[in-house]
């Protein structure tokens, strides 16, 4: 297999050509005279032939290295251009960041919080994935990753915003006419809707500070893989539903949907900003974590509901 090219030692034989001189190469490069003339030597023996002719009083170029000069400086200078770019990115954030997020949660909050970040940043371009499907964050290409869950371990970067509840909600003329439930056991009588993209799925799973954890498999009418498609259903009081706070607080509020249930309580789950596992992140993606992280630290419906 062929060796990677010596691409530092090229870069200093451009550098001393240029400069006529090692001591000159050496004191431009931040190096030592020795480290400049080894490099040049290391390079000679890997090509097979002189770049340099050495006297003690002048230092001129070999055919071959008359020949080569115009490359090694090619190196140099695409060199140069890629480190002062990298350089520019991280004094000023620039480029593209590719973000997912849930796709009800991405419209209702993330979509609020992106005005003023496109204001202060005009040069970074986001790349939005709305998707409720649970993406790889690292094998996808993702930058970033808005997860509203209960997290696994694993190798993933993870930065824990707020606390998401799951609340039991149906339509006051739902209660009317089919009574409202004071124990999960008796939702076993009630008509339910699902989102099926998620942990709180088939079964439903409430605790009780005095009287434990309680299962439930209730009979499901619709499943979603997007809870806001159950919201039409739940407020001409179609049935019972699960639902993440963000989605149901206005509606509580204004009571065309009501918390059944309300000292049992489901899994609760947090919002969190998931990254690839590295401490070091491009300025650009971490000025969005910082600005999505004072957005949605505190979103309107923490505190909201009692």
């Amino acid at each position: 297999m062929r060796r990677l090219p010596d691409f530092e030692a090229w870069a200093i034989f451009a550098k001393v050509a240029d400069l006529g001189s090692f001591a000159r190469a050496a004191d431009a490069l931040g190096l030592s005279k020795p480290t400049v003339s080894k490099a040049i030597t290391r390079l000679e023996g890997r090509l097979g032939f002189s770049l340099l002719n050495r006297t003690s009083r002048r230092l001129s170029l070999t055919d071959g290295g008359q020949a080569s000069l115009e490359r090694a400086r090619r190196i140099l200078s695409e060199a140069e251009a890629a480190e002062d770019e990298a350089l520019a990115q991280s004094a000023e954030p620039r480029g593209r960041v590719r973000v997912s997020a849930p796709l009800s949660f991405g419209i209702a909050y993330l979509g609020t919080a992106l005005p003023d970040f496109m204001a202060a940043y005009p040069d970074i371009t986001l790349d939005l994935a709305l998707s409720d499907r649970h993406v790889d964050v690292v094998a996808e290409g993702f930058d970033l990753a808005i997860r509203i869950a209960s997290l696994e371990d694993s190798s993933l970067l993870a930065r824990r915003l707020c606390t998401v509840r799951i609340l039991l909600v149906g339509a006051p003329g739902y209660f009317a006419l089919h009574g409202r439930p004071t124990h999960p056991e008796e939702l076993r009588h009630h008509t339910a809707m699902a989102y099926s993209g998620g942990p709180v799925n088939r079964t439903w799973r409430f605790s009780h500070v005095g009287f434990g954890e309680v299962v439930v498999e209730p009979k499901v009418q619709v499943w979603t893989d997007n809870a806001d498609m159950l919201m039409p259903a739940l407020v001409a009081g179609r049935g019972l539903a699960l639902q993440p706070e963000f989605l149901v607080w206005r509606q509580v509020q204004e009571r065309t949907l009501e918390v059944a249930l309300p000292d049992w309580t489901a899994p609760v789950l947090g919002l969190h900003l998931v990254m690839p596992p590295s401490a070091l992140r491009p300025l650009r993606v971490q000025v969005l974590v910082d600005h999505l992280a004072k957005s949605l630290a505190r979103p309107p419906w923490v505190g909201g509901l009692k």
